[in-house]
Order: C-alpha cells, then structure tokens, then sequence
C-alpha cells in the first residue's frame, strides 16, 4: 500500500524550532506527503518552504486541549488560514462531551466553520477520553457543526487511534464526513488498519519511517 498520500507529517511538540519545520518540509516534498501539520507559529514558514510542492499546510487550532470559547478557536483559525493555512485541525471543549452536551460541541465546531468556509476543517474528539456513546455524540455533532473530517485524537493525549474506533466513527459518519486516524501510528500494519477500519488520511511525526516499511521512533 503507497502510504504517502494519506500521511499529514507532522511536528507540533513545543520545542520545534524554525530548522525542525524546514526539515520536516523538506521530508514531506521528497515524500509526496499530503500534508505537514505545524503549530501556527510556523504557518508562513511552512507555506514558504512547501511553494510549488502541491503539498498542503495544516494547522490546529484549540490545540491541544480544546479549552477556549468557540469565539477564540473561531479568531484563531480565521488568522491561520490568512497566514497561509489550507487546513485547520481543531479540538473540540472535551468537557462538553464527557457531559453529552452536542448542542455545545456543535456549536464549537459550527463557529470554527463559519470562520473557515473554504478551508478544509478537521475536528479531534480526544476519543481516549470518550467511552463509546461520548465518540458517537461528539463524531455527530461534528458532522453537524460543518466538519470535513473527524480525527480521533491530538497525540498528546492518554491514547491515540484505533482501528476499532476508526470503525465507530465511520459508522457514525456514513458517508459524510472523512476520519483522520493521529496519535500511535507505528507501523505499516498500523497505518493499514486504519485505512482498512475507515480512515483516509493519517497523522504521524513518523512519516518517512512508515513509507520506507519500518517502525517510527515514538512521538506523536
């Protein structure tokens, strides 16, 4: 399976520096990698080094814990995409699922979409948190708020994807939305059994190592 058209290669820990964002823009062009996902500060740095690459530039937004008011992920994200972004991953308020409050999480996530109409907007629901009625409320209310994609996860949580919630998600979605599996793709096997389980785009700090068949080195 040619696995890099479904990679965002991606570096959002704290201690990135300037030389590690050209780095991993130079492995994403080399790698036809579909996109990079960098924190905003290294927006214009990525869009600069990825010119004429056809390689996308992402960004998060709420990032990593999704507790800010709507109205902030919403300035947010509008500053990123005017800064150069082509798409915008945000969290959702993790608390309001854990409560079952979907009209709340849709909300957030309508905000952040009427931000970004033309943009391509992902929407992590931390499933590590969620128990399996929360990942079914908040993948819907998602999908409702305006989500392209739903994502399972930020990496920075307790856990990352699994096939089985893959699965659930897409269930859930039928159809309209796309799943981005992120956080504990290891190896090609795992990256084939997200695809397998329903997920056609996939986060991982470990892209050079998944398309050359070998097992990434950790992170996220």
């Amino acid at each position: 399976m040619k696995l890099a058209p479904y990679i965002d290669h991606t570096l959002l820990k704290a201690t990135a520096s300037a030389a590690d964002i050209r780095t991993l823009c130079a492995e994403a062009r080399d790698n036809a990698f579909y996109a990079v996902c960098v924190n905003p500060v290294y927006v214009p740095l990525a869009k600069a080094e990825l010119a004429g690459s056809g390689v996308k530039v992402a960004t998060v937004c709420g990032f990593p814990l999704g507790a800010v008011s709507p109205e902030q992920k919403a300035a947010e994200a509008k500053l990123s995409v005017a800064a150069g972004a082509d798409e915008v991953d945000m969290v959702i308020h993790i608390a309001s699922a854990l409560d079952g409050d979907w009209v709340a999480v849709e909300a957030d996530v309508r905000a952040v979409r009427l931000a970004i109409p033309d943009q391509v907007l992902k929407v992590i629901i931390e499933t590590c948190y969620l128990n399996d009625e929360q990942k079914r409320g908040a993948t819907e209310a998602a999908v409702r708020g305006g989500a392209d994609f739903v994502k399972t996860s930020t990496g920075f949580g307790t856990g990352g994807a699994t096939p089985e919630d893959v699965a659930l998600m897409r269930e859930v979605i039928a159809g309209r939305a796309a799943i981005k599996a992120a956080g504990g793709v290891r190896t090609p096997d795992d990256a084939a059994r997200m695809i397998e389980a329903g997920a056609t785009r996939l986060g991982t700090s470990g892209g050079v190592a998944l398309v050359a068949g070998e097992q990434t080195g950790g992170g996220y």
